[in-house]
C-alpha cells in the first residue's frame, strides 16, 4: 500500500532519530519536534510509537532488500558482489548507534522477530546463490556446505551486533561486521578465489 508524504516524512524522521539516539529514549514529542510538526498530526497517521517503530523496521528491510538485489546486479562475480556488499555493509552500520536493534530486541521483541525473520528468509537465498555461483566459477572451495554456511553467515551478522560480546564502548560495529565478512570469505575461498582477493584490496582490480 502506497504511504503518503506525511506519513513518509514521519518514518524518516523517526528513523534518523532512532539511528541517533536509539529507540527507547525517543518519543512522541521529541519525533514532532524533530519535524516541526504537531504531535496531532502524527497521531492522525501513526496511533502510536509501537506503529511507528513497526513501520521503520518494515521499510528498512526494503529498502536493504533493494539494495542487496542492486548489488547483485551490478557485480561482476561473487567475490566482488561480498567486497561490494561488505562495503554497504560498513557504511549502513556506521550510520546508526548500537543502541538499535539492542532497543528494539528488548522493548519490541515482535518487532525484531518479524524483522530478523524476513531479513533472514531474503539473506539465506541471497548467500546461498551467491555460494552457488562462486563454486560454478572456481573462486570458492567445491566441496563447502552451502546450506550450512549460508546460516552460518547469518549468525555471524547477529553475533556482530551482539553487546555482550562486543560491547559498545569497546568495538566498532562496522569494523567488526567487515571483519567477520572478511574472514567468512577468506574461509572459503581458492587459490583462484584468495588472488583476486588480493587484487580488490590492493586497488589492483
Amino acid at each position: 500500500m502506497r504511504i503518503s508524504s506525511t506519513e513518509d516524512r514521519i518514518l524518516n524522521g523517526a528513523r534518523e532519530l532512532f539511528f541517533k539516539q536509539g529507540i527507547r529514549t525517543v518519543t512522541m514529542d521529541d519525533i514532532a519536534e524533530h519535524l516541526a510538526i504537531s504531535k496531532k498530526t502524527i497521531y492522525t497517521h501513526y496511533k502510536d510509537k509501537d506503529l511507528i517503530v513497526r513501520s521503520v523496521f518494515n521499510n528498512l528491510h526494503e529498502d536493504q532488500n533493494k539494495q542487496i538485489l542492486h548489488i547483485r546486479k551490478i557485480s561482476e562475480n561473487p567475490i566482488d558482489e561480498l567486497m561490494k556488499l561488505m562495503d554497504y555493509l560498513g557504511s549502513f552500520i556506521s550510520q546508526f548507534n548500537p543502541a538499535v536493534f539492542h532497543d528494539l530486541q528488548k522493548n519490541y521483541p515482535f518487532v525484531y522477530s518479524e524483522f530478523k525473520i524476513n531479513r533472514e528468509k531474503e539473506l539465506i537465498s541471497y548467500i546461498e546463490e551467491n555460494l552457488r555461483r562462486g563454486v560454478k566459477l572456481e573462486l570458492y572451495r567445491k566441496e563447502i556446505k552451502i546450506k550450512i554456511l549460508s546460516r552460518l553467515r547469518i549468525e555471524m551478522i547477529h553475533l556482530g551486533f551482539n553487546t555482550d560480546i562486543f560491547p559498545s564502548g569497546q568495538f566498532n560495529y562496522a569494523e567488526v561486521q567487515v571483519a567477520m565478512l572478511d574472514h567468512f570469505l577468506h574461509g572459503i575461498v581458492t587459490l583462484k578465489g584468495n588472488k583476486m582477493i588480493t587484487k580488490y584490496i590492493n586497488g589492483t582490480k
